[in-house]
């Protein structure tokens, strides 16, 4: 793995130590303070690339396209709203999605595996333990998308969501976010309504560079990514950690994601 991630800048592998629990710290408290934290050059040079050139011959001829309209909760409508209500505005989502069975033995399947960097990832968000998923297709994602693209206002179903940037766009493709639009307590529909008219002025967008490692809690932070421009498309890959092991998705699940059961 010495020769995939920087692990004389980012420490996964001396646990314990005092540079191992100094970037867990600035990890959590920019996770606090901001919503995520961003790993830069997490990547050594030339891994992004070759995890791209590994992934694009799957991503061109296999890749499962997901077309959607939808609404920022993905759910057909909420409750105590009207149906015209502009919290609940239409959005599009374009995406092309390869899975983990797709690509075994690839350098984003290590990266995934890496134990270290599961353990990590356990401490930065408070967590006694992270595990990987079991099921064969939704335990790592990479996603595509391209020009005319994008994946549009939600919020994520899982408290946090680990990316890993490995390819980005000439133009757009970028993380549009606002923190802690909502809380548990309040819904904060009327704010909502705001971010998706345009007039949130604490909406922050932010371009990553290919191997930065993002951890981002999203389940009260709106996001999106914005319509990609250019031909090359923006590539991230999408890690699932849980804090139970043997997690599927049931059939109904990977039909919906990927379009196939198995």
């Amino acid at each position: 793995m010495k020769d995939i991630l920087d692990l004389d800048r980012y420490p996964l592998d001396r646990e314990g130590s005092v540079e191992w629990n100094r970037l867990v710290g600035q990890s959590s408290a920019a996770l606090e303070a901001d919503g995520m934290f961003n790993l830069e050059a997490f990547l050594k040079p030339g891994v992004a690339e070759q995890a791209v050139r590994e992934i694009k011959p799957v991503m061109d001829t296999q890749s499962h396209v997901h077309k959607r309209m939808h609404n920022i909760y993905f759910k057909p409508s909420i409750p105590e709203l009207a149906p015209d209500h502009p919290a609940l505005r239409k959005v599009e989502t374009v995406s092309h999605t390869v899975c983990a069975d797709q690509i075994p033995g690839s350098t984003v399947m290590a990266i995934y595996e890496y134990e270290p960097l599961v353990r990590f990832l356990a401490a930065t968000m408070g967590k006694a333990k992270l595990h990987v998923m079991e099921d064969p297709l939704a335990r790592t994602n990479v996603m595509a998308y391209r020009a005319g693209e994008a994946l549009n206002w939600h919020f994520d179903r899982s408290e946090f969501t680990t990316t890993l940037l490995l390819q980005q766009a000439q133009r757009g493709g970028d993380l549009e976010y606002r923190t802690d639009l909502r809380s548990d307590d309040n819904p904060n529909y009327e704010g909502v309504a705001r971010l998706l008219e345009g007039r949130d002025p604490d909406a922050r967008i932010l371009r990553m560079k290919p191997g930065t490692l993002n951890v981002f809690r999203g389940k009260n932070t709106a996001h999106r990514v914005t319509t990609v421009k250019g031909e090359r498309e923006r590539m991230i890959a999408v890690f699932s950690y849980y804090e139970k092991p043997g997690v599927m998705f049931s059939e109904e699940e990977r039909v919906g994601f990927y379009g196939r059961a198995a």
